[in-house]
């Protein structure tokens, strides 16, 4: 350089360990305030490294300051250094005495406890005045200057470390206010109640009325439908598109009212969305969504029937059996389409549909999944098939009826795709003209099975989110609210109608069907025998550790067997609960439906086949489970005829080597001279015994030695007894000196001969070894067939209702036991008569039921789909259902299914349900998977998460979930306290130890613990082990182990669960984490503020996104609230604790007031608050007492009610120094909410980038929120939009609209 000068090194960052999450940050050199990426704690740096005082070096100018402040002064940002984020200018940051951590000191806080150390501290008073006269002479923090001298910060300490036992001194007192001046402007005091009053705020609101009645908003064609049909409160409040199509069908359907006005509204919005293209030029397409038995198939037949009137005489209608093309058939009848033939495809050859031999040139082909993707041995395909009879050009109908058979296209991580899920896919890229309809009650139990449904255009070219794997990012991101969403944009679009039959008459009941004694006995049994038969096949396996695959094969059969064999057993626990609820219903002239999910038939089959088909009683399920794992998989040691195959090998080739002969030259010479001689003598009888018997008597004079070969008379030679070899003894090496015996042996056949003594002592070991685990596992066989165990749930029932003649089987098994006619033993036959054919039996046994010759049916999932088993009007039985659940289905779909056979359109009443489960904690593992599946069911086809039967309780396979089984399992393995005390125990150490060694025993019985040895020393008869990490957030493992356990520690461990889950979800709550779906905002007046502005229009549908803003007054008058309390008291209905409270605390010098009412529940009270009006939650009566007290002057609260009930309307709860200022809502009675309705998805992203610039962790959450106005009733959904969000969005919005444009 020209001066000779080097440039002053870049300053490095500084290294500094988070007071929060303890993680190590790099701060960025002239930083000092900083906010840690991790765990969003605002922290500066500890006083030994903020950065020294220099003179005035630098040469860059000071910043000006901005020509418009946007920002409160005490907010504004730092220019020339990166902003201090995140500290909170309303506490004073004081380094820690212990580990020098800079901590956020609420004003007026004297104890504490670091958050990094865990020492207990308390202000020093005397320093931290020394501390603010320093600070007070500092810059202001607003602007910091480029250059100049800075006050370096005095590293004294101003906490206290606190000794456990010592008298502290008086002004350190907890609550004690300390009096302090700051730089900037005098804080708002930290109000304990204002911090209640947002947790509040943050969880939402109760949940309103979930559905309303439906009637079609824009359209008035056709007759109301046969039945009450309603609409989630959500989807209601979403306007559907102006109808513009007119239908050919409907003067016909006036005269025939074939079609209900329903029913006609799909068929217009489906035509009319068939008329547009996606920007990706395939044809749109639509999703009909209605609950089961609202009559899907119906409006099918109605719109092929107009699509056949608009020329389009082929049709494809895709659906799950085909027994439903009989009920397809019957629907195009009933609205006039009787000329459209139906062509069942599993019926017809592979060859071309439309060639002179098969001749099917239009029409409907009816096909199932399965026969989708068939194909013939030739390799062709129906799906082939299919696509050359439609025609690339191909404009038609193709239904995907029940359409959530095609799920699983896109799978978890680490499976594959279903190849139905495929095949729906590619005949949808095949036909992209084709008017395709989605058609399913269960169409989208979560989102990622909308894969597959790619003419909704919801992702891919014109929308925010380019690929399937982004919208479902996006979604899975926004929680159950973005699912939500989904359902009503896409009816907002006219792609999507879903409607539910009413529910109102039916009756949910859960039943708990305690085990009685004789099955408890028998379940605990079993519980016994499966650990003990776990450790028998760990010994065993030890046998074939070599085999790890096969090991590896043996647990995942046990574990596979485990979880059915306990199944079947919660079954056959319920079947007297069963049993008497269907006698009951019976009694009081009513019919019965059973539904469950598995029928048995395998083990029934493997048992006529073993057994012969008479037998002495029924199949029992778990035992012939049991035997076959045993007979099957039971580890055993190789045969020793493997051994004893090789050893005879082994033993030929030695008597082929030794029968050689050993004779010498000389010998053979003499042999053949003698032979020679014999011949030339001419005689013609020669003796060849004679010549032979000579010839051996010389030759044994002389032999061979094998190892010189040279020729010794025999008596010098040593002869083996095995081998029958000649050597000289100095030829052996060692030469041999010993005594020449009869058996003696050359060295190689002594090793040989002893390594048969050996080989034959390692067969013989084997050979026993063998046995003794043959007899092992009969042994283990004799018990399983000793064992008191269940019979098969489906064969006791009907055996108990009255058998084949009084019960209609509607399942998929080919055959069933019966008991004889003598009543001795049981029979297997099959289950058509001879006068129907299997095909039809199912048919055969529905119609039974409904003519009311049977009074009870029992369904499996092979007749749950699309089969009819309600209250018809049409049918002689018309008695009111009864249905029973004895098995719950695996999924939410297939659960939908189920319900909706006995609750459909035009019946006489509405069933009742009766949901059955043990008092056993680990059988509700099957209500968690179809209750997690109903939850987002709910959510995503209807709009709204409560719109399925309540099962939600049983969800525990959730992210909560797993972090309360995470805090379960560190508590048992004692490597953390638990956060409650578990079940049966007092809160003394020993019970609890009691419980931890319990627990872990019979974790290790359930393989959840492993690697599991006994301690010794002063843990002594402890056990110890591990867990591995991905069994720790393991829910379902967790539940399914759980039901081998014995019913007290099972139930007791369940409950431990469930009640740190409790835990972890209240927690949540109170961090505002909480996803809760639609929230309801309450208030007692809420008024539309201004006519809503319209932010985007969409290209296709011209639907809206509207952001509406409201004025909301949550307050309750002083009138009010003493009227309140007046009525409660002449009711008689209140508490002596019931009344008027003041809180304990004054801030910024008032006091603040409530009301409280003793709640739904012994100890929890009713808030009332002036601001506010009724909380949302209860409070522990410790609570309320410990922040508040009872006021019994009225004057007094009358002012005090007053003064804050006035205050609110103008601030909120933190006073005139907020740090949000304007925009904090946070117990402001009038106060403004803004809502961003209509069309969501096209926006999304502006949406996502605007609410992440929030300050608020709640603000940034994706909220979905519903209201109803208080002046004209009108119903508003959407996004709840911060006030100080409002500006960013519309400016990300208008850049969205400038793009359409």
């Amino acid at each position: 350089m020209a001066g000779g000068s080097s440039p002053s090194p870049a300053a490095a960052p500084v290294q500094v360990r988070c007071a929060g999450c303890r993680g190590v940050l790099a701060v960025g050199p002239g930083m000092t305030e900083f906010i840690c990426p991790k765990c969003h704690m605002a922290q500066r740096l500890p006083p030994q490294l903020m950065p020294k005082s220099t003179s005035s070096s630098s040469s860059s100018p000071p910043p000006k300051p901005p020509a418009k402040p946007s920002l409160p002064p005490s907010t504004q940002p730092r220019r020339g250094a990166p902003p201090a984020q995140g500290v909170d200018p309303t506490k004073i940051q004081l380094p820690c005495a212990h580990c020098q951590a800079v901590l956020n000191v609420p004003h007026g806080l004297a104890r504490f406890r670091c958050p990094q150390c865990g020492v207990d501290l308390a202000v020093d008073h005397a320093k931290l005045q020394n501390f603010l006269a320093s600070s007070n002479s500092a810059p202001p923090s607003g602007l910091a200057p480029a250059s100049g001298p800075t006050t370096q910060v005095p590293p004294v300490p101003f906490l206290q470390i606190l000794q456990p036992g010592v008298a502290q001194p008086l002004q350190l007192v907890a609550g004690a206010t300390i009096p302090m001046v700051l730089p900037a402007a005098e804080p708002e005091e930290i109000n304990e109640v204002a911090i209640d009053v947002e947790r509040e705020e943050d969880e939402g609101g109760t949940v309103g009325e979930t559905f309303t009645d439906y009637r079609p908003p824009k359209l008035s064609l056709g007759l109301s439908h046969p039945d009450p049909v309603v609409e989630t409160s959500s989807l209601s409040a979403v306007q559907p598109p102006e109808p513009t199509y007119n239908l050919n069908i409907m003067d016909e359907l006036d005269e025939t009212k074939a079609l209900s006005c329903l029913q006609i509204e799909t068929i217009v919005y489906a035509c009319q969305r068939h008329l547009h293209h996606l920007p990706t030029g395939d044809r749109a397409g639509f999703f009909i969504g209605d609950g089961a038995g609202v009559g899907k198939g119906r409006t099918i037949a109605g719109l092929i029937w107009e699509n056949w009137q608009q020329g389009r005489h082929k049709a494809v209608w895709v659906s799950v059996g085909s027994d439903l093309k009989y009920d397809a058939r019957r629907d195009l009848d009933d609205v006039g389409a009787k000329c459209v033939q139906v062509h069942p495809l599993n019926k017809l050859p592979y060859s071309k549909l439309d060639s002179k031999a098969i001749g099917i040139k239009n029409g409907v082909i009816f096909v199932t999944y399965s026969s989708l993707i068939a194909s013939s041995e030739r390799g062709r395909s129906r799906l082939q098939q299919l696509v050359q009879w439609c025609g690339h050009e191909f404009d038609g109908l193709l239904v995907f009826d029940e359409c959530h058979k095609a799920k699983n296209l896109i799978p978890d991580a680490g499976s594959q795709p279903t190849r139905t899920g495929k095949a729906v896919l590619e005949i949808q890229e095949k036909l992209p003209e084709a008017r395709v309809v989605y058609c399913s009650a269960t169409g989208a139990s979560e989102p990622r099975n909308l894969g597959y449904m790619v003419r909704l255009g919801l992702w891919g070219e014109g929308t925010s989110f380019h690929n399937f794997p982004q919208f479902l990012g996006a979604l899975e991101k926004g929680g159950v609210g973005a699912l939500e969403l989904v359902a009503m944009d896409m009816k907002a679009r006219g792609m999507y109608v879903c409607r539910t039959l009413s529910y109102k008459g039916a009756d949910f009941y859960i039943v708990e069907a305690p085990l009685e004694e004789r099955m408890m006995n028998m379940y605990r049994k079993a519980a016994e025998f499966w650990a003990e038969l776990r450790l028998e096949l760990l010994s065993a396996s030890e046998l074939i550790a070599e085999e790890k695959g096969n090991s590896n094969q043996i647990w995942r059969l046990y574990w596979a067997s485990h979880q059915r064999f306990f199944r079947h057993m919660c079954m056959s626990a319920k079947v007297p609960a069963v049993v008497r609820l269907a006698k009951e219903a019976l009694a009081e002239n009513k019919c019965v439906v059973i539904g469950l999910q598995s029928t048995g038939e395998a083990r029934t089959e493997e048992a006529v086949t073993k057994y012969g088909v008479e037998m002495e009683d029924f199949v029992s399920g778990p035992r012939e489970l049991l035997l076959k794992l045993v007979e099957e998989n039971y580890p055993l040691p190789p045969k020793p005829d493997s051994f004893q195959q090789g050893e005879e090998k082994f033993t030929e080739i030695q008597r082929k080597r030794h029968s050689a002969q050993d004779v010498s030259f000389k010998g053979r010479v003499r042999k053949v001279a003698k032979m020679v001689d014999v011949s030339d003598d001419d005689t013609d009888d020669y003796s060849p015994s004679e010549s032979d018997h000579e010839s051996t008597e010389s030759d044994e004079e002389f032999h061979m030695c094998q190892i010189c070969n040279t020729e010794e008379e025999k008596s010098l030679l040593l002869h083996c007894s095995s081998c029958s070899r000649h050597v000289h003894p100095n030829c052996l090496t060692p030469p041999w000196t010993g005594m020449l015996t009869d058996d003696w042996a050359c060295y190689t056949c002594k090793i040989v001969e002893d390594e048969e003594i050996e080989q034959d002592a390692h067969v013989a070991d084997f050979s026993k070894r063998y046995d003794a685990a043959v007899e092992k596992k009969l042994k283990i066989l004799d018990i399983i067939r000793s064992l008191d165990l269940p019979n098969n749930p489906l064969d006791d029932i009907i055996d108990q209702l009255g058998g084949p003649d009084n019960v209609a089987e509607i399942t998929g098994r080919r055959g069933m036991l019966i008991r004889a006619l003598d009543g001795k033993g049981v029979v297997y036959q099959a289950r058509n008569a001879k006068e129907v054919s299997m095909e039809m039996i199912n048919m055969h046994e529905k119609q039974q039921f409904m003519d009311g010759k049977k009074l009870i049916a029992i369904i499996s999932e092979a007749g749950s789909a699309g089969v009819s088993l309600h209250a018809d009007r049409r049918a002689k039985n018309q008695r009111r259902r009864v249905h029973i659940t004895l098995e719950l289905p695996w999924s939410a779909d297939r659960a939908i299914q189920q319900f909706g056979r006995t609750h459909r359109s035009n019946q006489t009443s509405a069933p009742q349900y009766r949901l059955l489960f043990t008092n056993l904690g680990g059988e509700k593992r099957f209500a968690s998977i179809v209750a997690k599946r109903l939850e987002s069911l709910g959510a995503l086809t209807q709009g709204d998460r409560r719109a399925g039967p309540s099962l939600s309780a049983f969800n525990y396979d959730s992210n909560y979930g797993k972090k309360a089984l995470t805090m379960m399992y560190r508590g048992i393995m004692e490597q953390d306290s638990f956060p409650v005390v578990p079940p049966g125990c007092s809160d003394d150490e020993a019970s609890i130890q009691a419980f931890i060694d319990e627990a872990k025993a019979a974790l290790i019985s359930v393989g959840i613990i492993r690697d599991a040895v006994v301690c010794n020393g002063k843990d002594g008869g402890k056990f110890s082990g591990r867990i591995v990490d991905s069994d720790m957030h393991d829910v379902a493992r967790f539940l399914n182990r759980l039901l081998g356990l014995d019913p007290n520690i099972q139930n007791r461990l369940f409950d431990l669960f469930t009640s740190i889950l409790d835990v972890v979800l209240h927690n949540a709550r109170i961090e505002g984490q909480l996803d809760s779906g639609i929230v309801d905002i309450k208030a007692k007046k809420i008024e539309m503020k201004e006519s809503p502005k319209t932010v985007h229009t969409d290209s296709l549908s011209g639907a809206l996104t509207v952001l509406f803003t409201f004025t909301i007054d949550r307050g309750r008058t002083w009138e009010s609230a003493k009227a309140m309390l007046e009525e409660r008291q002449k009711d008689g209905a209140g508490s002596s604790n019931d009344g008027f409270y003041e809180s304990r605390r004054e801030w910024m010098g008032r006091r603040h007031f409530i009301l409280a009412f003793e709640g739904s529940t012994e100890g929890m009270y009713k808030i009332i608050r002036p601001a506010i009006g009724d909380a949302l939650r209860e409070m522990p009566s410790t609570e309320l007492k410990s922040k508040y007290r009872k006021v019994s002057s009225i004057d007094k609260v009358s002012k005090g009610w007053q003064e804050e009930y006035d205050t609110s309307s103008k601030q909120c709860m933190h006073g005139s120094k907020c740090k949000i200022g304007s925009y904090c809502t946070i117990g402001r009675r009038l106060q403004e909410v803004n809502i961003l309705g209509g069309l969501i998805l096209p926006v999304w992203g502006a949406i996502e980038k605007a609410l992440a610039k929030q300050v608020r962790q709640i603000h940034k959450r994706i909220r979905v929120v519903r209201l109803v106005t208080t002046n004209d009733s009108q119903r508003i959904v959407g996004l709840l939009i911060p006030n100080s969000a409002v500006e960013s969005v519309l400016t990300g919005l208008q850049w969205v609209q400038d793009i359409d444009d």
